[in-house]
């Protein structure tokens, strides 16, 4: 498997710690996390295979480092690449935008040319309404660190081991 590039957006902490959860299931060795703030185009470029990851702020908004990182995303050279995607929301409190911000990026995602992987169902979840439900399925992990933290580890390591077979 080549080397996986793990891009993430995090205002309280949370999204950056998932991200390293993330890593750690595939290993330092082959996973780097790199905050959006500090990214470009060319950073996205480095890597064939990409996890991003965004909180999602209020009622359906895109984490404030992630809305300003779209534009390096529109502007890299997607071609070839396989793009996962996971995000961060709250289920009941927020539940007609849950994970709305993980929707966001998968729709700038679409005009890429790039393949998206990483779905993921929506059982275990309850909300009303998300951008990142597609066909009946999420595009992408989900996660509620405010309410249901203690099935966190298990969803990052079952979307791990998928993201495995499907990456290169």
């Amino acid at each position: 498997m080549q080397n996986i590039g793990i891009f993430y957006g995090s205002s309280t902490g949370n999204t950056e710690a998932v991200a390293k959860k993330i890593q750690e299931e595939f290993g330092a060795d082959i996973a780097s996390t790199i905050d959006v703030v500090d990214a470009s185009a060319a950073d996205l470029e480095k890597f064939n295979n990409l996890i991003l990851g965004t909180s999602t702020w209020g009622i359906g908004d895109l984490q404030d480092d992630f809305e300003g990182f779209l534009s390096e995303i529109t502007n890299a050279n997607m071609d070839g690449k396989k793009v996962a995607l996971f995000g961060l929301g709250d289920q009941y409190s927020y539940s007609d935008s849950f994970v709305d911000g993980m929707g966001e990026l998968y729709e700038t995602l679409e005009e890429q040319n790039c393949e998206l992987v990483g779905e993921t169902s929506t059982d275990g979840y309850e909300y009303d309404a998300s951008r990142a439900e597609k066909d009946g399925k999420l595009v992408g992990l989900a996660i509620d660190i405010e309410n249901q933290d203690d099935q966190t580890a298990d969803r990052v390591a079952d979307w791990v081991a998928e993201l495995k077979n499907q990456f290169n």
